[in-house]
């Protein structure tokens, strides 16, 4: 008789079992009645579907008094580079007008919300702390609060939504790429996190949002789920959102993960990479027009044969990829950029960049969250709405 590995059982038994997962832009009949004869702003992006068709222009079909689009990071289309100063616009198609909720206006102003009743909130996630349309989750339902607005959060699947893993956010490191105490991935559902935000306190000065979550179904967190859609330029497939909480450490580095090349986050090196065996340069492209290293021959590490079936098997960040890159740096007083000030933001603390540093191994490292980790966790179990 063949032994399985007991997590891979796990993850078969649930993959026979677990149905399709429906999310809730899909489900119009469970949200309509709340939208009707209310002035609606939407927090929505390119992901914001049914089916085909947007979210935008699904609601105006059937009647609803949409008055404003807010838009996150990368802009309405999810076309606009990572970083990129996305401007206030009107919808092509709708006239509609597009608010920026980045660079400095990240939060919806008073003014921003006159006359409006209702926000209706619809992104796709994947899972990760310093993925930043979290933070803007955060101060949506923050200005929902204060301006005295009911938030629906239509719930979407997690790619990432299986495991819980990564050093947890201390407060003294807050930035956009990071606003909660929560690990790196948290293994929660936007509708769950938004509830967990309201629920906690973590709102400014603990305001409480008229929430409304419009759940999954058909959903499981270990159900697996290849996004229809790249949710931003620089994750264009199921590999990518896999390896993200792991190869996004780069950004705060002297390593490219691979931002303007045809496989960001699926690889990873510099020029100054001392390992040889591959090489890739950096092109200007869509989503990436000013990458790292632009034009310039790196080295490095090909993750593209990864499948994601293993990225899942093994349930946690992988480490070794920082590892290697640091070891195999040829200037690491050099690796952190700017005295490592956005890597801390990105890990949480100064902890990992001086764990790193040390010579620390990976279990060494690992070790080190389980405390806070097990305090999020059960923290976490008190808002999840699927098993």
């Amino acid at each position: 008789m063949i032994r399985l590995p007991l997590l891979l059982l796990f993850f078969l038994t649930i993959s026979l079992f677990a149905g399709k997962a429906i999310p809730a832009a899909d489900q119009p009949e469970r949200y309509l009645t709340f939208l009707k004869e209310k002035n609606v702003a939407l927090v929505v992006n390119h992901s914001s579907r049914i089916g085909k068709k947007h979210l935008v222009d699904v609601l105006l079909e059937h009647g609803i008094k949409v008055k404003k689009i807010f838009a996150p990071e990368h802009g309405f289309r999810g076309e606009a580079d990572a970083g990129a100063h996305v401007k206030n616009s009107r919808d092509g198609k709708t006239r509609l007008p597009i608010i920026s909720l980045y660079g400095k206006h990240k939060k919806p102003t008073k003014k921003d919300l006159l006359g409006i009743d209702l926000i209706l909130f619809d992104i796709q996630d994947v899972g990760v702390r310093f993925y930043t349309y979290l933070s803007t989750l955060h101060y949506v339902m923050e200005a929902g609060a204060q301006q005295h607005i009911p938030v629906i959060v239509l719930d979407r699947p997690n790619p990432n939504g299986y495991y819980v893993d990564g050093p947890v956010l201390k407060r003294k490191y807050r930035s956009f790429v990071g606003l909660d105490p929560v690990p790196v991935v948290y293994g929660m559902t936007i509708g769950e996190y938004a509830k967990m935000l309201n629920g906690e306190g973590w709102l400014n000065r603990g305001v409480k949002t008229e929430l409304t979550v419009i759940p999954l179904k058909g959903y499981t967190h270990q159900t697996r789920y290849p996004l229809p859609l790249k949710p931003s330029p620089n994750l264009p497939n199921e590999r990518a959102v896999a390896l993200y909480p792991s190869l996004a450490f780069f950004e705060g580095t002297a390593i490219s993960a691979g931002r303007g090349t045809p496989t960001p986050f699926q690889l990873y090196g510099a020029p100054r990479y001392t390992k040889h065996h591959f090489s890739f340069i950096p092109r200007s492209l869509p989503g990436a027009r000013d990458p790292k290293y632009k034009g310039k021959r790196c080295y490095g590490v090909d993750l593209g044969s990864r499948s994601v079936s293993s990225i899942r098997a093994q349930g946690r960040i992988d480490l070794s990829y920082l590892l290697d890159a640091y070891a195999h740096y040829a200037e690491r007083n050099r690796f952190f950029l700017n005295g490592g000030k956005f890597f801390d933001k990105l890990a949480g603390s100064d902890r990992l960049r001086k764990q790193l540093k040390k010579g620390y191994a990976q279990a060494q490292i690992r070790q080190s969250w389980q405390k806070d980790l097990k305090k999020f966790r059960g923290i976490r179990k008190k808002y999840l709405l699927y098993p």
